[in-house]
């Protein structure tokens, strides 16, 4: 299939593909004798496989490096595996980041609950913040 016909069928765009291909994530398509890329059904499941790995919040970089692994002749379920523990924690640390932000903008909501702008000093932007 041609790049458009794979866009359409992955939802991503030919920009896109194109850039994957450059960054070794696709590999090269054969050519057409007029030059146009020709991808097969494989693309489509490689594609599928990028787009999941980035639902999961992996990087480019990793979702190479497990291709590669795949690319081998190898299984790389203990590379993912060892991947998504990493993604976990990367996870936990953001929740436990947002958490205390949290905290601290509701005590700061608290305190400007009964808000008194009259009697705010001009040399504060905001007593609040």
């Amino acid at each position: 299939m041609r790049i458009g016909e794979l866009a359409d069928a992955t939802g991503i765009t030919t920009k896109t593909l194109r850039f994957y291909e450059a960054s070794g994530l696709l590999p090269p398509a054969g050519r057409y004798g007029n030059g146009y890329r020709d991808y097969d059904d494989e693309a489509v499941a490689r594609l599928d496989f990028i787009r999941r790995g980035r639902a999961a919040g992996f990087t480019l970089a990793q979702i190479r490096d497990i291709l590669a692994v795949r690319d081998a002749g190898n299984a790389p379920c203990g590379h993912v595996r060892e991947l998504l523990a990493q993604r976990l924690d990367a996870i936990d640390a953001q929740l436990a980041d947002l958490h205390a932000l949290r905290c601290t903008v509701a005590q700061l909501h608290q305190s400007a609950a009964d808000a008194e702008p009259d009697t705010c000093p001009p040399e504060q932007v905001c007593r609040y913040l």
